[in-house]
């Protein structure tokens, strides 16, 4: 998605789409809430119709934009009032290096392109303590995915993931007819309130490991999709004894707190 006054076309392989409802960039902002003493990174400001109500706070905004089409208007608007625009993607920028490079964390504000909405998340997750809160708009199906909890049929890796590094809330959702043009999904905001450590001595690798082993064979239970953590064509040994989650349950039955304690039980196993 992007935002603003854009004359230029929209390019659908970015994932492209004109925010074009003032009342919604309006609330977007608000939900963010920015203040003077902020380092706020917007993601993908395209228009800068959000940008514009963000600079409105006095916050110190690193702009990061993928298309070079839109950095020059961007730095024109907003480069004299102190915003750095950044021509890159998201993906290769360190959110590390912003963080201490201004001193503080980073509140990030974005509205993702959709195709990218997993691996743009999984970023995040990996730089988590140098952010401190994230306002995101993302496809109003994914967003019921990252706040799902156990039990429910959409909960699965990104839902996991997510509790794990922090507490994602829906702020409210917005319907396609807010954008040009207009996508065929609805679209909500995200919030999530990063965390500032995971869990003591949680081996985070073995972690990942086994909650994408699990709901890989998520009609399996963890008895059996277990066999699979070390190599898909060769399951491996039974879990060792005394394990303090059951092995008859299926992975969407499983807390992200269940998971901890499970890591930790074939860790020191």
């Amino acid at each position: 998605m992007t935002s603003g006054p854009v004359t230029l076309k929209l390019r659908q392989s970015l994932g492209q789409n004109l925010l074009r409802d003032e009342n919604i960039a309006r609330k977007i902002a608000r939900v963010a809430d920015p203040k003077p003493d902020d380092v706020v990174l917007e993601i993908g400001p395209g228009g800068g119709a959000i940008t514009g109500l963000l600079a409105d706070s006095g916050c110190r905004l690193v702009l990061v934009e993928i298309d070079r089409r839109m950095t020059g208007s961007l730095s024109e608007r907003f480069g004299p009032g102190g915003a750095e625009v950044i021509p890159a993607d998201i993906l290769k920028v360190s959110i590390a290096g912003l963080s201490a490079r201004f001193g503080r964390k980073v509140r990030v504000v974005g509205n993702i392109p959709y195709h990218l909405t997993s691996p743009i998340l999984f970023k995040l997750f990996g730089e988590f303590t140098h952010i401190s809160d994230c306002t995101l708009m993302v496809q109003k199906e994914v967003a019921a995915r990252v706040v799902s909890g156990p039990g429910v049929k959409n909960y699965g890796i990104l839902s996991v993931m997510t509790a794990l590094h922090g507490r994602p809330k829906i702020a409210f959702d917005i319907s396609p007819n807010c954008f040009f043009p207009k996508p065929k999904v609805w679209s909500s905001i995200l919030t999530i309130a990063m965390r500032d450590a995971l869990p003591e001595d949680l081996d985070l690798p073995l972690f990942r490991a086994i909650v994408r082993a699990t709901f890989g064979k998520r009609r399996k239970t963890l008895r059996n999709s277990l066999r699979y953590l070390q190599d898909e064509n060769n399951p491996g040994k039974a879990i060792p004894p005394g394990c303090p989650v059951s092995l008859d349950l299926r992975p969407e039955a499983l807390s992200v707190e269940d998971f901890i304690r499970l890591t930790r039980h074939l860790k020191d196993n």
